[in-house]
C-alpha cells in the first residue's frame, strides 16, 4: 500500500510528500515530475504548445504507473482526478488517499510566493490564476478529492512538519 496525496496546487503535496516519504523510509514520486520527464518540457509548455488534452493523456499514463507502486508516497497533480479513468486507477489500487485541504486565500498566498509556480505552471482559467480561479477550480475538484480520500487534513495553518506528524498519526 502507498500513500497518495491529493489537493490543489500549493497545498503542499510535494513538500509534505517528500518529508512524509523520508519519515516512512518510502520513495517519493511526484506525478507532475513524471509528466515533465516524459514530455521533456514544463507543464506550462505542454499546455501552451500541445494543449490540455495532451497534458491529461500524459498524466493518465503516469497515474497508471504510480497506481501500481507499493510502499511509496505519491503526490498527484491538482487536476489529476478530473478523469474518471484516473479516479478508477487510484481507487482500485487500494492506496491510502489523503486530501490536503487548504483555504483559497492561503493557496493564493503560497502560489504567489513560489516563483517556480508561475514559471512552470499554467493558469487554469481565463481568470489569470488569482483567488477567483482557485475558488472556481476548488469547487470542481474538491468533490473529486473527497470521493477518493481515506483521510482529510486541513493544512491551511500547519507547517509541513506538523502536517507530516498528523498524517503519520492518521495512518
Amino acid at each position: 500500500m502507498s500513500i497518495v496525496l491529493v489537493g490543489y496546487r500549493g497545498s503542499g503535496k510535494s513538500t509534505i510528500g517528500k518529508q512524509l516519504a523520508e519519515r516512512l523510509a518510502y520513495p517519493f514520486v511526484d506525478v507532475d515530475d513524471l509528466i515533465v520527464a516524459d514530455a521533456g518540457k514544463s507543464i506550462k509548455d505542454i499546455f501552451a504548445e500541445e494543449g490540455e488534452p495532451v497534458f491529461r493523456d500524459i498524466e493518465t499514463r503516469a497515474i497508471q504507473r504510480v497506481a501500481a507502486l507499493s510502499e511509496h508516497v505519491i503526490g498527484l497533480g491538482g487536476g489529476s482526478l478530473g478523469r474518471e479513468e484516473n479516479r478508477r486507477a487510484i481507487a482500485k489500487s487500494g492506496h491510502r488517499v489523503v486530501y490536503l485541504k487548504c483555504e483559497p486565500a492561503e493557496l493564493h498566498r503560497r502560489i504567489r510566493s513560489d516563483p517556480q509556480s508561475t514559471l512552470t505552471r499554467p493558469n487554469l482559467t481565463s481568470l489569470g490564476g488569482g483567488i477567483e480561479e482557485i475558488e472556481q477550480m476548488l469547487s470542481r475538484r474538491e468533490p473529486l478529492y473527497r470521493e477518493l480520500m481515506t483521510a482529510e487534513l486541513d493544512v491551511t495553518k500547519l507547517t509541513p512538519e506538523e502536517a507530516v506528524n498528523r498524517i503519520i498519526r492518521m495512518l
